[in-house]
């Protein structure tokens, strides 16, 4: 009797055991579960912190690269005017025919220390020295007025094309206009007086044009 009831003691000592530590067993994996499930929130809550610093961070990068992008571009060219640019006329060098006109030239040179461009119509008028004749002009609208750039020191020239014979093909002096100056406007620019130059670029040149027109040419550099 005496073995009997010691073993069922012990027996139930043993239950008692296994059962204290299984609810120890769980107590610990729900704590362990809990411990998880706060950190989680924390872990999120710093994710979420830090997103808006790296979006801003990327933003200032872009915007910083849109202002370099946008310093490296150049400026715009500034127009030539009468402060930038001087202007020689020069009478042909030679007489026109009935299959070639003469061929005088306008001349602009770049003064100033950075590239300037012409664009637009170029208007030339010629006055006879005597008034005999009323005023001729001519610009280069129809032969060509796209924007020409002009580099510091450069220059830019047109051909002037006339007629210098007279009906009796005698000398050119005997035409209705004969001026030893004309006006040059540069467009959107006031008219300014230059003298015509011999075609070497002496002074005394006459451009002499029979008929009532005459034309100005395209503009080109060199």
């Amino acid at each position: 009797m005496r073995t009997r009831a010691r073993t069922r003691i012990a027996a139930v000592g043993a239950l008692a055991a296994l059962s204290a530590l299984a609810l120890t067993g769980c107590n610990s994996g729900n704590e362990a579960d809990a411990a998880a499930d706060s950190s989680a929130p924390a872990s999120d809550s710093a994710s979420t912190a830090a997103s808006p610093k790296a979006s801003s961070g990327s933003s200032s990068s872009t915007s910083g690269g849109g202002s370099s992008s946008k310093g490296g571009g150049g400026g715009a060219t500034a127009a030539c005017t009468l402060q930038t640019v001087s202007i020689k006329f020069l009478m042909s060098d030679h007489q026109a025919t009935e299959q070639q006109a003469a061929t005088g030239t306008l001349k602009l040179t770049n003064t100033s220390g950075a590239t300037c461009t012409v664009v637009g119509p170029t208007t030339v008028t010629a006055t006879d020295d005597e008034n005999k004749a009323g005023p001729i002009s001519a610009d280069n609208s129809e032969e060509g007025s796209d924007a020409v750039d002009i580099p510091a020191g450069g220059s830019a020239t047109a051909d002037i094309g006339y007629n210098n014979l007279n009906t009796e093909g005698t000398a050119r002096d005997t035409c209705p206009v004969g001026a030893s100056t004309v006006k040059v406007g540069l467009p959107k620019q006031p008219d300014t007086t230059v003298n015509v130059l011999k075609a070497d670029g002496s002074q005394g040149g006459y451009f002499s044009v029979c008929g009532d027109s005459f034309k100005v040419g395209a503009f080109t550099v060199g």
